[in-house]
């Protein structure tokens, strides 16, 4: 019999198995709630080699693009082949150590003397009496992945982290694909998905703590203009075309709404938790530029600050923010999944098996790789990536141009495993590390300062969390600014969310500042092509 792979473990195949028969077989969690009939659409798994070997695609799974199945409808037809799948809600490392901005303790719910939850303070809305403990979520839903903090609002703690991939995966890599596949003939299918992980996700909460999910009575979420917009329902068409502004960033702008934020209950969402409990949508900055950086500024406190700062969020869409008190520029900048395990051979997200680290000692010698979790490596995260360009450079086995010398055409980081980096993986990078370069230049020059003039440069997210600075430098994926000016602030947007879930009026604060930010269309610079064509370079950002 031949295999069926999944990670490093594999089990022959037997006629007539499902993928979630196999995913059973291997501990693997997979999503389902209607008794693995089809009729969720929560239990999609990519279906990396041997297609041809399982049952065909059911009408069940017609909302689903080339590559990926429902685990349930997909099994085995063909015990002679070989099958690899993986699942669109892998566990990525969790990242714990982020900027703790300071913050009262006045959340949007209480107790009143009656011994019952209620909403505004203890005025308007009633949630139920008080059981024992009271508790809210905040959520940054990013492209890539997905992070919750559960938090007890009696005493600011939050007493549970839970992170996953963003299973809508299977809908595009990157936003403009998902507004496209949520806009065409199948709409409503990531919003599903992604409240049906949500609420997996607390469902493994409340029975790792032994709580009720009634208990969960406030909910704050953020997230770029397209993901926030798809958790609330909202129609994202307009994001995807000119001007890339979102439905209610437009009623916004035509004096319809007060606010960018949004608000509705977790009842009308689907989401799990107290039904009468709010979910608060934080505020958007202008077109891609959402949520998730208006968090990152309250954070980070740099729209209250002094001195000159700047915000890098990295991830598949990149933000820029820089300035202070008196004037705040940002930008978006398409980077595309190159760096997160997209449309690079042997790239992956930082799960067990991913090169994070690397070294190379002489341009003759083996590399020195770090491991996450220890084990054989299978790939290489965006850490691992950054470095290898770096050592290739600094060793000349690759140019400025990111060209190998003849005959080399691909150079192994884990020979042993096969792994490497090709020129066309390179070109790929180049591409990402190039919109990156832009929005920080672009971003600068609009803000009349050059990246010598900023006290501080808060790197944010999982990614720039693990990156080596030093290296980044080296080949122009940040500014080549003092080491001392660059302060890593972990998962800026959750921090954020956080401290609107503990204190209310953080709320207003977010939507006040998030008005007063400039926004930068980076395709209208007019030296854009300019910039995007050195950004292509691997050499010292230019300052």
């Amino acid at each position: 019999m031949s295999p069926l792979v999944h990670g490093t473990t594999s089990l022959p195949l037997e006629r007539g198995k499902t993928l979630f028969d196999y995913a059973d077989a291997l501990s693997v969690r997979v999503p389902t709630s209607c008794g693995r009939t089809g009729e969720c659409h929560e239990c999609v798994v990519e279906v990396k080699r041997g297609g041809d070997a399982l049952s065909g695609p059911t009408e069940a799974e017609s909302f689903l693009r080339t590559g990926y199945r429902l685990a349930c409808q997909a099994a085995v037809v063909d015990e002679a082949a070989e099958v690899e799948f993986d699942i669109l809600r892998r566990q990525p490392r969790i990242l714990t150590e982020s900027v703790e901005g300071e913050v009262n303790l006045d959340p949007l719910v209480s107790v009143s003397k009656g011994e019952v939850v209620r909403r505004d303070g203890g005025g308007k809305v009633g949630l139920g009496p008080y059981s024992g403990a009271l508790y809210g979520m905040a959520a940054d839903v990013g492209t890539t992945t997905v992070v919750m903090n559960l938090v007890d609002l009696e005493t600011g703690e939050t007493v549970y982290v839970a992170s996953f991939e963003n299973p809508q995966r299977f809908g595009g890599s990157d936003v403009m694909h998902r507004i496209s596949y949520d806009t065409g003939e199948f709409p409503g299918e990531l919003r599903a998905v992604l409240v049906s992980s949500i609420n997996y996700e607390i469902g493994e909460m409340v029975r790792n703590l032994r709580i009720r999910r009634r208990q969960i009575c406030d909910f704050v979420a953020v997230g770029n203009a397209t993901m926030r917009d798809i958790l609330f329902g909202i129609n994202v068409e307009s994001i995807g075309v000119k001007p890339y502004k979102s439905r209610i960033e437009l009623e916004f702008l035509d004096g319809k709404r007060d606010s960018t934020a949004l608000n509705a209950t977790a009842e009308q969402l689907g989401l799990r938790i107290n039904p009468a409990a709010n979910v608060y949508g934080g505020p958007l900055i202008s077109s891609h530029v959402g949520a998730d950086v208006a968090a990152g500024l309250l954070a980070t406190g740099i729209g209250d600050s002094d001195q000159l700062q700047m915000l890098v969020d990295i991830g598949t869409n990149t933000e820029i923010v820089a300035g202070n008190r008196d004037s705040l520029v940002a930008a978006s900048c398409p980077a595309g999944p190159a760096f997160e395990g997209g449309g690079v051979t042997y790239a992956m997200p930082g799960y067990d098996g991913a090169v994070e680290k690397l070294r190379i000692a002489k341009p003759d010698a083996v590399p020195d790789v770090d491991v996450i979790g220890d084990t054989v490596p299978t790939g290489i995260c965006g850490s691992g990536l950054i470095d290898l360009l770096a050592e290739l450079r600094r060793h000349d086995i690759m140019s400025e141009l990111g060209a190998f010398d003849p005959p080399l055409n691909e150079y192994a980081f884990a020979s042993d495993q096969r792994l490497t980096l090709s020129r066309a993986d390179i070109s790929a990078l180049a591409q990402a590390k190039a919109a990156n370069y832009c929005g920080q230049q672009i971003v600068l020059k609009n803000a009349g300062k050059s990246a010598l003039d900023y006290a501080t440069l808060h790197l944010a997210g999982g990614f720039a969390n693990y990156i080596n600075p030093d290296n980044a430098k080296a080949i122009g994926f940040l500014p080549d600014i003092p080491a001392d000016r660059i302060s890593k602030v972990g998962n800026a947007a959750l921090n954020g969310a956080t401290m609107m879930l503990l204190d209310v009026s953080l709320r207003e604060e977010a939507e006040s500042f998030s008005e007063r930010v400039q926004h930068i269309e980076l395709e209208t610079d007019p030296d854009f092509f300019d910039y995007f064509v050195e950004g292509c370079q691997f050499k010292p950002m230019a300052l």
